[in-house]
């Protein structure tokens, strides 16, 4: 069997025995941490030398220079096939008008006795933008980082990548021409927590100055180097390990519901894909069709490890309602609903990243060209987090602006306030002006 099933039929589905009964992955964040924590420090003491010696340490490589190349860069563009150059502007067209579209205006609040408070949405000047490499290459991440930053006005913009050693140590080429076609020049060629800890904290011997914000996916290690940057800089959400859930009746279509959960479980080995459903039968048809599409798959080994880890179940409840129950509880990242009666379980859902409703929308049309973002929150955070997106770059300011007639109208008021709360000095500021 490629899955487990967990029975929670007839079972009391708190958050706490939904945890329990199908836990995430068996390394957990806060042990990531721990390493994470190290790698950080030496970066942020040693700089290119503790790159230099964790780089070797576990990819058995050494990236020099750290900075891509401008010639690198355009040599990737040119070099690009054509056919996913297209594939590619097609992707950043559609993110480009998704972003557009989700902007924030400028809002004037007019208060009946005068005085104006206005909201408006100031940019996250600089930029650390994160994309992963090691077990595939990520030309999807450049474009969900860079577009949306764009599109909210950042004016700094630094990528930065694992090298690979199929290619000599350099970042991948077809990040690099992604990279070029939206007009990023400054890609730094360092991954996993080293690279979070040269964004957060600069590495003056290559001129890397500190950024404001660190966006982007990784691994775990990444997600906990990014928790302990995190006040330094800002940060989007803890986008580690990717995770799947699936609610879904028996109107559903089980090969496509594997398929799905084939396609998660295809990025790592720790990656969770879990099936919630009120149909046994729908359940052992789709077990049915991963026994018979893991040993076809590229990454078959890999798949067959995730979906067999302790982060991956095919979980029968009671019903619909059970499920979407189960669902809030969990918090995942990608949320597929497949059921007869899509509309009615969505009004239902608060906690997911983002969520795809039918038998035609799957996460691999959100990883790449549905203009949705798969930059999105892991591990449960979708409970607080929201994915990227523009607002991600986006400050929102107040400006206040009242005359000193319309400050006559409130300025009893504010001393009382004042007052009442030991602060006198703050009334005697509002009461003065109007001697």
């Amino acid at each position: 069997m490629s899955i487990r099933i967990a029975d929670l039929r007839g079972q009391r589905l708190t958050p706490s025995a939904i945890r329990e009964l199908v836990p995430r992955a068996a390394l957990d964040i806060t042990e990531a941490a721990k390493s994470a924590a190290q790698v950080i420090d030496a970066v942020r003491s040693r700089g290119v030398e503790a790159i230099a010696e964790l780089s070797q340490r576990f990819d058995g490589f050494v990236a020099d220079p750290l900075w891509a190349s401008q010639s690198e860069l355009d040599a990737a563009l040119t070099q690009l096939e054509p056919g996913l150059r297209e594939a590619i502007e097609e992707s950043i067209a559609r993110v480009r008008k998704t972003s557009r579209d989700a902007l924030p205006s400028t809002v004037t609040t007019r208060h009946q006795s005068g005085g104006t408070v206005t909201t408006r949405y100031v940019p996250i000047e600089s930029v650390g933008l994160y994309v992963p490499g090691g077990k595939a290459v990520y030309p999807s991440s450049v474009v969900m980082n860079v577009v949306p930053a764009q599109i909210a006005g950042a004016t700094r913009l630094v990528i930065a990548t694992p090298g690979q050693k199929d290619f000599g140590g350099r970042a991948h080429p077809t990040v690099l021409a992604t990279a070029k076609l939206l007009g990023v020049t400054e890609v730094l060629v360092v991954g996993g927590p080293a690279a979070i800890a040269a964004l957060a904290y600069g590495v003056h011997q290559i001129g890397l100055q500190p950024v404001n914000l660190i966006t982007g996916p990784g691994n775990i290690y990444v997600a906990a180097a990014k928790r302990l940057v995190r006040g330094t800089v800002g940060i989007d959400s803890e986008a580690g390990t990717t995770e799947i859930l699936v609610i879904a009746d028996e109107t559903a279509n089980a090969r496509f519901i594997a398929l799905d959960l084939i396609s998660q479980a295809e990025h790592d080995e720790a990656a969770a894909s879990v099936l919630v459903t009120d149909s046994e039968a729908l359940a052992h048809a789709v077990i049915n069709h991963l026994d018979e599409l893991i040993p076809e798959a590229t990454h078959s080994e890999r798949i067959a490890t995730a979906l067999a880890g302790q982060q991956s179940a095919v979980v029968l409840v009671d019903s619909i309602e059970a499920a979407i129950e189960f669902a809030n509880a969990y918090a995942t990242e990608h949320l597929e609903i497949v059921t007869a009666d899509d509309t009615n379980v969505l009004t239902q859902i608060t906690n997911a990243g983002a969520i795809f409703i039918g038998n035609y929308s799957p996460v691999a049309l959100g990883d790449y060209m549905a203009g949705s973002n798969h930059v999105l929150p892991t591990g449960g955070t979708a409970r607080f987090n929201a994915g990227l997106g523009v607002h991600t770059f986006l400050r929102a300011q107040q400006v206040v602006d009242y005359s000193a007639s319309e400050l006559a109208l409130i300025a009893q008021k504010i001393d009382t306030f004042a007052r009442a709360e030991g602060l006198d000095a703050h009334g005697q500021a509002v009461t003065e002006r109007l001697k």
